[in-house]
């Protein structure tokens, strides 16, 4: 056995997928079956059975996974005793409040895995290499690469009477108690008939907000990605097609260091083409270096 197929048995381990394997090992599938097999023949044993959703670990997996990792990490540490030091690029990433968990650990991935990038974390207003922001918080010099794009939605407690319908119209909520946030996104929803909103708590941040629609305070207008998923709230759909474009903005004075097109190149082949340009225009589409 040699390292390389440890590897691949840890990640089909952490994995439980051939497929999700050699995508993290960044190899084909086929190469991570034969070391699978390899390593099952030499250790005469099987490691893992398989199932339609993928692999599930045997006795012997569960055995031999901390000898491996133990050897894995052992042979890492070796490497990096005599390495020597790389010289790292700075990325000050700035972040937008209203972003789910789940969206965040997959932007931040690409960046963190980067041996040879140190990242720093900031608030969307703060001072940033770039950005990751909606389209509505674009600056006049900033050039912007759009990632996804996301519907609002209404964000319920499970018992409340208006969970009886499928879609909501702004005239549903008149003189029922909101939770408003620290954002304008959702006045497009309410528009005219903003005064007779019933507010009954403002939230700093999304987390909030919906923390406080499972606690029954009241409904919240929010991005779908941060509802989606949370069993302790219902979600409704609204009249009003009220969408955010969620991208990456960096100023057009200063192009993106190779770290940054590298990472914005990830992100587009994960969620498919995206589009670039100015609030007063389109432009030519980013070619970042893959």
């Amino acid at each position: 056995m040699d390292i390389r197929e440890l590897r691949y048995f840890a990640a089909v381990y952490r994995e439980r997928n051939l497929t999700a394997a050699a995508r993290a090992c960044f190899v084909s599938q086929p190469s991570i079956s034969t070391a699978i097999t390899h390593l099952e023949a030499e250790l005469g044993t099987t490691l893992f059975i398989r199932h339609k959703k993928g692999v599930a670990p045997t006795a012997s997996a569960e055995q031999f996974h901390a000898l491996a990792r133990r050897i894995i990490d052992e042979t890492d540490a070796a490497r990096a005793l005599f390495r020597k030091p790389s010289t790292k690029t700075n990325v000050t990433l700035g972040l937008m409040r209203t972003l789910d968990v789940p969206r965040t650990i997959a932007l931040l991935k690409p960046l963190t895995a980067r041996s040879d990038v140190s990242l720093r974390l900031v608030g969307s207003d703060e001072p940033a290499d770039a950005r990751i922001i909606s389209k509505s918080m674009l600056r006049k010099e900033e050039q912007f690469v759009a990632l996804w794009s996301e519907r609002y939605v209404a964000a319920l407690p499970p018992s409340h009477p208006l969970t009886l319908k499928d879609k909501l119209r702004t005239a549903d909520l008149a003189g029922v108690p909101l939770i408003d946030r620290c954002h304008c996104e959702q006045s497009a929803f309410f528009g005219r008939g903003a005064q007779r909103r019933h507010t009954a708590a403002i939230a700093q941040s999304e987390d909030w907000a919906i923390a406080l629609v499972a606690a029954g305070v009241g409904i919240a207008i929010v991005p779908e990605g941060v509802a989606r998923g949370n069993p302790e709230v219902a979600v409704r759909e609204i009249e009003v097609k009220v969408k955010r474009e969620v991208g990456l903005a960096y100023r057009a004075s200063a192009p993106l260091a190779d770290a940054l097109k590298e990472f914005v190149g990830k992100l587009q082949k994960r969620r498919g083409p995206a589009r670039t340009g100015r609030r007063t225009g389109t432009r030519k589409a980013l070619s970042p270096s893959r």
